[in-house]
């Protein structure tokens, strides 16, 4: 069999960019049990209401969703469990330090398969407030109406 190359994504939590400022992002490995990968292959999962934390030294995400695996057994896995998170010693050192300041969280941004092996991206980020999500929506509206405007203008020099 083919080893897999490149990089294919199974979920993105996109409402994590509209609620918090992400200030950094990590790639972390997961520890999965089998019938785990067998249902990401298969595209399933879900990060809304994920988050890592860390504790004794070790980093570890709950709340993400992996549904059981359809054809598994006995052997299947719980579809909430928390699973293990694998980073370097100097990342986990550097995170506790920053996840103890007031307001900073760490979120699940994608969970993607790279080179075959499961991967999660992983956000430092610190909360909006309601003002700046209404602000983040008003300047993304400002900015598609003077793309749109500039199209426009574009087309009528055309022409």
């Amino acid at each position: 069999m083919a080893k897999e190359t490149g990089r294919k994504l199974i979920a993105q939590n996109k409402k994590a960019r509209h609620d918090y400022h992400i200030l950094d992002t990590y790639e972390a490995g997961l520890v999965l049990t089998g019938t785990e990968v067998k249902s990401l292959r298969q595209g399933r999962a879900s990060l809304v209401d994920g988050f890592a934390q860390l504790d004794g030294g070790e980093a570890w995400l709950h709340n993400v969703h992996i549904p059981e695996y359809s054809q598994g057994t006995w052997t299947n896995h719980s579809a909430r469990r928390k699973r293990k998170l694998l980073l370097h010693r100097a990342e986990i050192d550097k995170l506790i330090g920053k996840t103890q300041e007031t307001g900073h969280t760490l979120v699940p941004l994608q969970l993607y398969f790279k080179d075959g092996r499961a991967k999660v991206e992983i956000a430092l980020a610190k909360g909006k407030k309601d003002y700046d999500k209404r602000q983040t929506l008003r300047e993304k509206q400002d900015r598609r109406e003077a793309e749109r405007a500039i199209s426009a203008a574009r087309r009528r020099q055309r022409h």
